[in-house]
């Protein structure tokens, strides 16, 4: 019975051949946590970024979904390539245990010459049992292999994606505050010239806190539609960009005074009057808001 011992010896070495090489070694890849610790990093950037830059960012979002799916992939077959190095475990023991022979080979350690010869069909078919055995142990180990590497090319991908975004944030950022929306407020009663120079400098240099133009009972140029207030801040001095804003703002008008037919601004506590260009200070009114700080304030004809 040597040849016996030997051929389901065989058989067993190649399964545990497998298991070896299903067992990490040093030169491993991170192990899954990691990884999803990873995922867990780029998915709180990519949440801020969304938040931050106006929401449904696509593709970055495609990319998460996809990694995700990766690490699934890989968790499942992690878990199964565990169960299978466990069952060969088990048969090795077994093995071990019985002298080096499987103890369902027992019954070819018979003397009588027809029990071997039966025997030996069944040796074949737990040889090529375990041949599958050690197959599958090494095609679930390929498979987990590629799942690793698609889950960390798609965790690259999507960490550069990121770096990308946040790369151009801040022009990002002045492209959507350029179409946020600005409050119009006393929109009724206004000429068509003051409508289409308030339009001309809301396309240009949106957005605004705040744009106000007609108020009923006004007995100067709001009254009669003919006057907006352009709002850098709401009573408070405004910052140094809202300011170099309002700055942009009023110049606009006085360039275009003739096309669009403006008769005059109060804008940083100063007059501009096209009937007599030029600036000229103004008497201090009491608060930002009346001594136009905050706002600058376009009349027409």
């Amino acid at each position: 019975m040597p040849s016996v011992r030997r051929r389901a010896g065989a058989a067993l070495v190649a399964v545990v051949g497998a298991l070896m090489l299903a067992a990490p070694s040093s030169g491993a890849a991170v192990p899954l946590p990691q990884d999803n610790d990873k995922l867990r990093q780029l998915t709180k950037q990519l949440a801020a970024l969304d938040k931050e830059l106006g929401g449904e960012l696509v593709e970055l979002k495609d990319i998460q979904q996809q990694a995700q799916k990766a690490l699934r992939r890989k968790k499942d077959l992690t878990v199964n390539l565990g169960r299978s190095r466990n069952t060969v475990a088990r048969l090795a023991s077994s093995q071990y245990m019985s002298n080096g022979v499987d103890p369902t080979l027992a019954v070819l350690q018979q003397s009588d010459p027809q029990s071997a010869l039966s025997g030996m069909a069944l040796i074949s078919h737990l040889s090529s049992n375990e041949a599958n055995r050690a197959n599958s142990i090494q095609h679930t180990l390929d498979l987990q292999t590629q799942a690793t590497k698609e889950a960390r090319n798609k965790l690259n991908k999507l960490d550069k994606k990121i770096k990308q975004m946040e790369s151009k944030k801040a022009d990002i950022k002045k492209q959507i505050e350029k179409f946020a929306p600005t409050p119009l407020i006393g929109t009724g009663g206004m000429t068509e010239r003051m409508k289409t120079l308030r339009d001309a400098i809301l396309e240009r240099y949106r957005p605004f806190p705040a744009i106000g133009c007609t108020r009923p009972g006004d007995a100067q140029d709001h009254g009669s539609g003919r006057a907006c207030d352009f709002m850098e801040s709401n009573g408070t001095m405004p910052t140094a960009d809202r300011l170099a804003h309002g700055d942009q703002v009023a110049q606009f008008a006085i360039d275009n005074a003739q096309k669009y037919g403006v008769k005059y601004l109060i804008w940083k506590q100063r007059y501009y009057d096209i009937r007599n260009p030029g600036w000229s200070p103004m008497s201090d009114r009491g608060s930002i808001t009346q001594n136009h700080w905050d706002h600058v304030h376009i009349s027409v004809f």
